[in-house]
């Protein structure tokens, strides 16, 4: 309703000349779509007042809308009970994220102000995990996974079937452009999620992150939740470009790391060795 009133506002107090009569009015016809009685007085500017209130309310109505987002039980993932220890943590911190039942909201990085956008949101997980001085933007993340070198493009990729992710794993970071207008940054990174693995209801993939319009079996997600594993179609304007595990995190599970040199059991493979080529 915060939304509606902005727009009627505007509606019936901009100007009537040129563009914005035209931007008036169908400011005025949102605002009835929305449920507000059109206004008798004839559009027209009241004083800079009014102005400068709508416009500093407007924002406010944009963010003010109801949280509706959705989540599961670790548990009910395939991969969860074989994860690593730092994983299932990313995962359980992730989850209980979804149940705070936190908006989205451009620009916030706090759960105590009831919402989130992306990549406040991936901030503020991996920050209860411990890290440190941690990326701020969807791009600054995508810089900080590439610099690890362990960042996975995908060119091209328009279904989460193709061979391209078969390096995926959960807990990885999810990155797309496209999503709205960026800066010039090169790519125009302006989206990031966490993969958290596949549902065993259904055999589909989940990911963790916050977003509005976005879908969860079903249901249209506003906040911080759990989404629908997808990547963009073909003709859409948004691409996704690449996933990578978070920086430090596999390294603590001890994930491909080298086996420790054990003296003993080098001079025992020694000496079974010579027994072996001393036989008849």
């Amino acid at each position: 309703m915060g939304l509606a009133m902005a727009l009627a506002l505007i509606g019936c107090h901009w100007g009537t000349d040129g563009k914005g009569a035209e931007w008036a009015c169908a400011c005025g016809r949102m605002a009835v779509a929305f449920g507000v009685p059109p206004s008798p007085q004839p559009c027209q500017v009241r004083d800079v007042t009014l102005f400068l209130l709508i416009a500093t309310l407007l924002p406010l109505a944009l963010t003010a809308r109801e949280a509706s987002v959705a989540s599961i039980a670790p548990t009910d993932l395939v991969e969860y009970e074989t994860a690593s220890e730092p994983v299932k943590t990313l995962i359980d911190v992730s989850l209980g994220f979804t149940k705070k039942n936190l908006g989205y909201r451009f620009g916030s990085n706090s759960p105590e102000k009831k919402s989130m956008d992306c990549s406040g949101t991936v901030q503020c997980i991996l920050c209860e995990l411990g890290f440190k001085d941690l990326p701020r933007s969807a791009w600054e993340f995508y810089e900080w996974a590439k610099a690890a070198d362990n960042l996975v493009t995908t060119p091209g990729v328009t279904t989460t079937e193709d061979p391209v992710f078969a390096k995926l794993k959960p807990g990885d970071l999810l990155f797309w452009t496209g999503t709205y207008e960026t800066s010039d940054h090169d790519p125009p990174i302006s989206h990031v999620m966490i993969f958290l693995g596949t549902l065993k209801a259904d055999g589909k993939g989940v990911m963790f992150g916050a977003s509005s319009g976005r879908r969860y079996r079903g249901k249209t997600i506003h906040g911080v939740s759990v989404f629908d594993w997808v990547v963009p179609e073909e003709d859409s304007d948004s691409k996704f470009v690449a996933y990578g595990p978070v920086p430090g995190l596999r390294a603590e599970a001890g994930e491909g790391s080298p086996e420790k040199a054990n003296p003993l059991k080098s001079l025992l493979e020694i000496l079974f060795k010579k027994s072996e080529t001393s036989l008849p």
